[in-house]
């Protein structure tokens, strides 16, 4: 694959239901939503009427949070089904999930669970990432997910295993730089390291986001302003893979429409700041 395959859709923020009715009365000024799929994965009702509201003034990308792509269990066909069908019907510039499980046994646990880093589930996720996109017909991007722990099994570091997984199957990647960074923090790892061993290729979109510190760990929660220290990492990432359509997302403790707003604009900024610099190194000195 190529990142050309994917659309540059600029700066971004998760459509949420709380600023629903300002996103249709009044169109604010954004580039592009990322939406929740399970809550669009309806058969009519209120919110496929938000959704086709919306998509008729931005483009969408939709994002799952249940394919659970790494469980034992076998592929759920009847929820690629209603995936499918969404899909088809609104178009979005493309449909990504996480590298993780998130149930087993046919019971939904509702959290995004970590995977062992071995070359069996490489090869067990990569096999699975590869039958989703032939259903789907489109290839899929992938997200690296925050955790808590680690197995002792592992064999591989985290971004050795998201490498394995995205070359194996030939998938996209979503890197989101805050879960790296709480990764970072909760495993001692070196997260500009990390950053720099994924191939530019196959990433098509950051995500960006807050989180609360409790002391010896981070914790992925989505409802914080990003911290100093994510941006300075964004930054980097800019300068190694470009201009990669960039999400905010904020899960909880929602502010006001303006304040996501203003944090795409932060991104925007950055990122060509970024980009100045390095093309005034690559002209060299007058």
């Amino acid at each position: 694959m190529n990142r050309s395959d994917f659309k540059s859709l600029g700066f971004g923020v998760g459509l949420r239901r709380c600023h629903y009715s300002q996103i249709l009365e009044q169109h604010p000024r954004m580039d592009w939503f990322e939406v929740i799929s399970e809550n669009f994965m309806v058969a009519g009702g209120r919110p496929l009427q938000v959704l086709e509201g919306v998509r008729s003034h931005y483009p969408i990308v939709m994002h799952g949070v249940s394919l659970s792509i790494g469980s034992a269990d076998p592929l759920n066909f009847q929820y690629l089904k209603e995936l499918a069908t969404i899909t088809r019907r609104f178009e979005p510039a493309w449909v990504s999930d996480h590298l993780c499980w998130t149930g087993v046994g046919g019971r939904n646990l509702h959290d995004l669970l970590p995977l062992p880093y071995t070359d069996e589930a490489v090869r067990h996720v990569a096999s699975r990432i590869r039958q989703v996109q032939e259903f789907l017909e489109r290839r899929i991007l992938i997200e690296n997910v925050s955790s808590y722990m680690e197995f002792t099994c592992s064999r591989l570091s985290e971004w050795e295993f998201l490498r394995a997984v995205a070359d194996e199957a030939d998938c996209a990647i979503l890197l989101d730089i805050n879960n790296i960074f709480v990764n970072a923090y909760n495993h001692g790892f070196d997260a500009i390291h990390y950053i720099d061993s994924v191939p530019v290729k196959r990433v098509a979109q950051f995500h960006l986001a807050g989180h609360s510190e409790h002391g010896t760990y981070l914790l992925d929660t989505h409802d914080h302003p990003i911290r100093s220290e994510v941006w300075t990492l964004y930054e980097h990432a800019v300068g190694r893979f470009g201009r990669v359509p960039t999400l905010i997302e904020w899960d909880d403790n929602i502010p006001e429409f303006e304040v996501l707003s203003a944090a795409t604009d932060e991104a925007r900024n950055r990122c060509e700041a970024v980009l100045h610099r390095e093309d005034s190194r690559a002209a060299g000195p007058l």
